[in-house]
């Protein structure tokens, strides 16, 4: 688990979907803060205090504006994103499944119509995903505490999905620009 919250450095609650505007704001106010111009006659101990403080500034920015770096760090910090223990429902790991034979049969016989088919597939199966996951999203700062662990076993699934599904989406960017 990373040991800073980024969401309490920047005084913000925990979100999926923060205010942009909130996080660009503080990044910058901290960036003049803790710019180390500012603090060149200091001493070598502070001076290095805060060179840490704007490195922890900028990680935090990188991460909380970005939305997957976002939503991967929420579900770090709350311990759900550890190796091997990715499990994924029998359904949609039989549905990659398919959509991934489909791609190896591609390796043998470039069809662009069933790279437009499977790309079709995949953005179809991309949307589903993103739409039911949307309420989860906005809802969860506004969640009682004893809500948001099924809240976050939702958004888990779905990011590990959208992995999966990234993947089938960048395989199939280097079969369509070979056709």
């Amino acid at each position: 688990m990373p040991a800073t919250d980024y969401f309490a450095f920047y005084e913000l609650p925990e979100s999926f979907q923060p205010d942009e505007k909130a996080i660009k704001s503080k990044y910058y106010a901290l960036s003049r803060q803790y710019h180390p111009d500012f603090h060149a006659t200091a001493s070598p101990e502070h001076q290095q205090e805060i060179l840490a403080l704007a490195t922890l500034n900028t990680n935090a920015y990188r991460t909380l504006s970005d939305a997957d770096r976002r939503m991967a760090y929420i579900l770090q910090q709350h311990g759900l994103l550890e190796e091997g223990k990715q499990d994924l429902p029998a359904d949609f790991l039989m549905e990659v499944m398919e959509l991934n034979e489909q791609l190896m049969e591609l390796e043998f016989d470039s069809d662009p119509a069933l790279v437009g088919q499977l790309q079709t597939d995949v953005n179809n199966l991309t949307h589903t995903l993103e739409t039911g996951i949307e309420p989860v999203l906005a809802g969860y700062a506004m969640l009682p505490a004893d809500a948001r662990p099924q809240a976050l076993s939702q958004v888990r699934t779905y990011y590990l999905k959208k992995r999966y599904l990234l993947r089938i989406q960048e395989s199939l960017a280097k079969f369509a620009t070979r056709s």
